[in-house]
């Protein structure tokens, strides 16, 4: 084998992108955390038209003025945070906001405390600055427990808030989120607010980390939101001494998010959005049915209150018969190590889809 850095040795492929790239040509995918919507018509126009002036060229490193004033406004409306446009970088996807903001807080040997199942780039990221795992345990609802948690602040370096949560569809409530950020700020540990489906909440409400304290960088993108993943645009928001380091690594690894993007990204969130409560309510309706269905084949989970995943509880060898039916979902060990009897489900499909894959599910079960 040629010579790697051991960084690289260190972390492992995704395992969500595994078992999609796997997938045999009559599997029904429910593993990727994709929109299975077009993106709004509006959008589309932008992003042609600014094509077709020419506007290909590099913008500034933090992004384009009008999109972080925008995005400023956004968060002033939509969350109550007061981010000035230059407290506000515009990345390639929120995985780059993660990603520099990482690198920009982590140290060889800093702790971060990570929900145990998380998603799985956090402990990539912090492996590659360095940094150290501290798992956070969940409670049988798949909630943060807030006392544990709170036990391992001191001398800890970041904590990573995921709400609503991808795998597990959890949205913590807004005294969590208070208790944990102001604990964390109190310990002086820094809290980065991963909040990228915050418009898909169905039977509670969002509520921003950023709100309860200073020392909090919020993560965000149009992704998921307008049905954008392949634009690549997400945003980091934070205090002025935070975004000044980040941006220097972004200009490194980035040098700006594409242009004809981040002009599609200013018409998704300055234009109308109906586009936005649409896909929500669609999103309702496919994961009542997936939650009904697995209900009457025998499972039993909390109902998912956000983003569009179910975090089944259903045993390995379970899993595994699904996965031969050819129904692809993600084994709960791509998550973390506390995961290994869950399985992760994507309702981002059709409810033809979904349907079916429960057919093909009940053949297992029966």
């Amino acid at each position: 084998m040629k010579k790697i850095a051991q960084r690289a040795l260190d972390i492992e492929m995704s395992g969500i992108r595994k078992f999609f790239q796997n997938a045999k040509p009559d599997s029904i995918s429910m593993a990727l955390g994709q929109p299975d919507f077009d993106t709004p018509n509006h959008i589309k126009k932008a992003a042609i038209q600014a094509i077709n002036e020419g506007k290909t060229g590099y913008t500034f490193n933090a992004g384009l003025p009008e999109l972080r004033e925008s995005i400023s406004k956004k968060l002033k409306s939509d969350n109550g945070l007061r981010y000035h446009p230059d407290q506000v970088i515009v990345t390639a996807g929120a995985g780059e906001a993660l990603f520099i903001a990482i690198q920009a807080l982590v140290d060889p040997g800093d702790r971060v405390l990570i929900t145990d199942p998380g998603f799985v780039s956090y402990e990539a990221c912090t492996t590659l600055a360095g940094g150290v795992m501290d798992p956070l345990s969940l409670d049988k609802n798949l909630h943060i427990n807030v006392d544990a948690a709170i036990e391992k602040m001191k001398g800890a370096r970041l904590l990573i808030l995921n709400s609503p949560c991808n795998p597990t569809g959890t949205v913590e409530s807004e005294e969590t989120i208070r208790a944990l950020v102001e604990s964390a700020n109190d310990a002086g540990v820094t809290v980065l607010s991963d909040e990228v489906y915050e418009h898909f909440i169905y039977d509670t409400k969002h509520t921003s980390a950023a709100r309860f304290g200073e020392d909090v960088l919020t993560v965000n993108a149009t992704s998921k939101t307008y049905a954008m993943t392949g634009w690549r645009i997400g945003y980091l928001a934070g205090h002025p001494d935070y975004i000044q380091q980040c941006l220097k690594i972004h200009q490194y690894c980035q040098t700006c998010a594409a242009s004809i993007s981040q002009y599609a990204a200013y018409a998704a969130l300055t234009g109308d959005q109906t586009c936005v409560s649409v896909m929500r309510d669609e999103y309702k309706v496919r994961r009542d049915l997936l939650y009904n269905g697995l209900h009457d084949l025998g499972f039993r989970f909390p109902i998912p209150q956000g983003a569009f995943y179910a975090f089944v509880p259903m045993g390995e060898e379970t899993t595994k018969k699904i996965l031969d039916e050819g129904v692809i979902v993600v084994p709960g060990d791509a998550f973390g190590k506390n995961a290994s009897e869950y399985a992760r489900f994507s309702y981002a499909t059709s409810r033809e889809n979904i349907a079916a894959a429960l057919d093909r599910i009940g053949k297992v079960v029966r």
